[in-house]
C-alpha cells in the first residue's frame, strides 16, 4: 500500500455524528469523496474502524443505544462494500472467517460483530444458529480459519469445548474467539472451554481478526 499521510480527524468526527444520527446520506458523502493518495482499504482503517470503535465504547458507557451501534454498523457495512467491493485486491489475503450463534436464537449481538467486521473490510459468513455438530461440520466443509462463536446461556458456552474437540478430530486448525454473557460473567471461562480468545465488544473481534491476518501473511 502507498503512503497515507492524510489527517482524518475532522472526517472521523463528521462520520461519527452521521452514524449516531443514522444519517446514511451524510455518511456516504464522507466515505465516497476522494482521499488521494490513500487507498480504499486505508480509508476504512483510518476512518471507518475508529468511528465504529468509538460508538462501541460509547455504548458500553451508556452514551449510545444498542440500536445506534447496530444501525451504524449496517450503514458502514453497505458503504464499505461500495468503496471496497468484495473482489477488491485489498481483500484478497484474508483468513476464511465465519460467525455463529451456538444453540440459541438471539442474533443481535452476532449481527453487531458481523457488521463491524464487514465494515472493517473483512469477508465472513454468518451461519446463524447452529448446534455443535452442525457447526463443526460446516467449519470443516468451508475450511474456516477463524470462527467467532456467540453464546447467551452458560450451557451453550460450555459446549465450545466439545466444538474444539470435534474440530481437532477433523484435523482443522481453527482459531476460536468467543463472546456473550457467560464469558463476561466468568473472565476465565473462555480458557476453560479451550477458546483462543474472548471478546467483549465488536472492536475486540476486529482487532483479533487483524492480528490473525498479520500472522497469516
Amino acid at each position: 500500500m502507498g503512503n497515507c499521510s492524510l489527517d482524518f480527524e475532522q472526517q472521523k468526527i463528521s462520520l461519527l455524528n452521521a452514524l449516531v444520527s443514522m444519517d446514511t446520506l451524510s455518511a456516504r458523502t464522507i466515505l465516497t469523496q476522494p482521499y488521494d493518495p490513500c487507498t480504499p482499504h486505508q480509508v476504512v482503517e483510518q476512518l471507518v474502524a475508529p468511528a465504529l470503535e468509538i460508538i462501541g465504547e460509547g455504548w458500553e458507557k451508556g452514551e449510545y443505544s444498542l440500536s445506534q451501534v447496530y444501525v451504524s454498523g449496517r450503514i458502514c457495512e453497505e458503504l464499505v462494500d461500495l468503496i471496497l467491493p468484495p473482489m477488491h485486491q485489498s481483500r484478497r489475503y484474508q483468513p476464511k472467517m465465519a460467525i455463529a450463534v451456538l444453540e440459541d436464537r438471539h442474533m443481535l449481538g452476532s449481527r453487531v460483530v458481523y457488521s463491524a467486521l464487514r465494515a472493517s473490510g473483512f469477508e465472513l459468513a454468518h451461519y446463524g444458529s447452529q448446534t455443535v455438530d452442525a457447526l463443526a461440520q460446516r467449519v470443516e466443509k468451508d475450511r474456516i480459519e477463524l470462527l467467532l462463536v456467540s453464546t447467551l446461556m452458560l450451557s451453550s458456552a460450555l459446549r465450545v469445548k466439545r466444538l474444539r474437540s470435534l474440530l481437532e478430530q477433523s484435523g482443522r486448525q481453527v482459531k476460536i474467539m468467543v463472546g456473550g454473557a457467560p464469558f463476561r460473567f466468568d473472565p476465565a471461562l473462555w480458557q476453560e472451554v479451550r477458546a483462543d480468545a474472548c471478546g467483549s465488544s465488536a472492536a475486540e473481534a476486529v482487532d483479533f481478526a487483524e492480528n490473525l491476518l498479520k500472522e497469516l501473511q
